[in-house]
């Protein structure tokens, strides 16, 4: 009886032994005597102690740092060029599988390999090329991870270029640069306003020339106008009577100061004023006598 109890307390240990448990961000591959045997998936698995080993490995999404590394690009500068690689595992067998069996520590060489690519990719670019094109640096990278690593059981997410940093005085030459295009498009936008306000002054000063023209024209005609009606008037009024009209003038000058003046009772004057004032002309002496 005692060696029943000792026999099921020793199944019970084994068994409780021999229990692994596989994460949802984890799967497992179960080697036996060193050769691989079956997969695991995540929950209850359970292998032989001793017998059977079991490998997990992680299928989140993870990022590497390449590191900072001096790169000499194509116009002989020395950049401090660092990227970033965010990779998974693929969650199935033979993906897991080849994560360990046909790389050694995938996230090592990951590192490696971009670090190498960064260099064949930047070394073919100038400086200025590789701080504007860091899209384009970025997809060939990650063409090229991918490409790589495709035989690891890996995913390559993404590719992220943290920095592409020239040296110190070659940055300080090319604030000095940035900052005198700066000043540059300032002052030309200073000039264009600037040409841009004189224009409309010129404009405004030709509308008010033309206006003036206008106005002197309008004012001409209005004294031709007048002129006109003045002489229509005289022909009316003063046809072969040069002195009346002369003498009328000079009563209008007279009486423009309030003057009074005397004319005399039977002259043309008086008939012509009459006449114009809606009177009927006084007649001569002689007149009446014929009458």
């Amino acid at each position: 009886m005692n060696n029943l109890y000792l026999l099921i307390f020793a199944l019970i240990f084994i068994f409780l032994l021999g229990i692994r448990i596989v994460r949802p961000t984890h799967r497992g591959l179960i080697e036996r005597l060193g050769k691989y045997n079956r997969f695991a998936n995540m929950g209850f698995n359970w292998i032989i102690p001793v017998v059977e080993n079991i490998y997990q490995v992680n299928i989140t999404e993870q990022m590497v740092d390449a590191e900072p590394q001096e790169i000499i690009t194509n116009d002989n500068l020395n950049a401090k060029v660092d990227a970033q690689v965010y990779f998974k595992v693929k969650p199935d067998e033979d993906s897991v599988k080849c994560s360990l069996y046909n790389v050694n520590n995938y996230q090592w060489q990951i590192v490696n390999l971009a670090r190498t690519t960064l260099r064949n990719i930047i070394g073919t670019l100038s400086l200025k090329s590789a701080n504007s094109e860091r899209g384009r640096i970025n997809s060939e990278l990650l063409k090229t991870l991918m490409s790589e690593t495709g035989k690891w059981g890996l995913e390559i997410v993404r590719t992220e270029l943290k920095e592409i940093d020239p040296p110190k005085d070659v940055q300080e030459t090319m604030n000095k640069v940035v900052k005198a295009e700066n000043e540059k498009i300032s002052a030309i936008d200073f000039a264009t306003a600037t040409e841009t306000a004189a224009d409309g002054q010129k404009r405004a000063e030709i509308k008010k020339a033309e206006g003036i023209k206008q106005a002197r024209i309008l004012a001409a005609e209005g004294e031709a106008e007048a002129i006109k009606l003045v002489n229509e008037a005289a022909e009316h009024y003063f046809v072969g009577n040069a002195q009346v009209l002369r003498k009328l003038e000079a009563v209008e000058k007279s009486l423009e100061n309030n003057a009074k003046i005397v004319v005399p009772a039977n002259t043309e004057l008086v008939n012509v004023i009459g006449e114009m004032a809606g009177f009927l002309p006084i007649k001569n002496k002689e007149e009446k006598k014929d009458k």
